[in-house]
């Protein structure tokens, strides 16, 4: 079985004391939760695939086809999945789109057609748009890639129905709309990512 390495995201107090000192509700909630450790994968294309398959499926779902990945697959690198049909790749619980979509992009990344390591050069708008050129890949997956992966500090994903839910249960809202969600984003920055880990925590609980 393949082992995907994984780390978690780094953060620290300056960023909590940052964080509570522009919203207080955010603030007391993070004393209360105590830290988050966001487990996160380094290697881009095994984050990118592992956020494809967490799309529009629940969090226990993914872990369990992501298990099945590792042992089916091994290593989740372009080369490995690109060896592999998509019938393969399905058989590990997730839609033939999704398969089909992993195949390509590994045979892509294999070929050195789209090259993820470039992505570090840019800035997170443009690892968005570079990103979403990849088919199956739409805002949400490239926003998890920013956190999940490549640690950017200031990502709060409107497309994710769990930060939206954590802001509406941290604040009392009933619903939430994108002008809201766009002025608490705009009050985290530039420490997004270290509220969305916050938000998500929120979220479930």
């Amino acid at each position: 079985m393949g082992t995907v390495i994984t780390k978690c995201f780094d953060y620290g107090q300056d960023e909590i004391d940052a964080l509570t000192s522009v919203d207080s509700a955010l603030g007391e909630a993070m004393m209360r939760l105590g830290r988050i450790e966001r487990v996160i994968i380094p290697d881009l294309f095994a984050a990118l695939v592992h956020a494809i398959v967490g799309q529009l499926i629940s969090a226990k779902a993914a872990v369990t086809i992501w298990e099945r990945m590792q042992i089916q697959f091994g290593d989740i690198t372009p080369s490995n999945l690109a060896m592999q049909s998509p019938d393969d790749i399905q058989k590990c619980g997730m839609t033939m789109k999704k398969a089909v979509c992993i195949h390509q992009i590994a045979e892509s990344a294999a070929k050195g057609v789209f090259c993820l390591d470039e992505l570090y050069d840019l800035s997170d708008s443009e690892v968005i748009k570079k990103v979403m050129t990849l088919n199956g890949v739409g805002k949400w997956t490239a926003e998890m890639l920013l956190i999940n992966a490549m640690e950017r500090p200031d990502v709060v994903s409107w497309g994710d129905i769990a930060i939206r839910r954590g802001m509406k249960k941290l604040y009392g809202h009933d619903t939430l709309t994108k002008e809201q969600f766009e002025q608490y984003r705009q009050r985290y920055s530039p420490h997004g990512s270290i509220a969305s880990i916050y938000l998500w925590e929120i979220s479930f609980e």
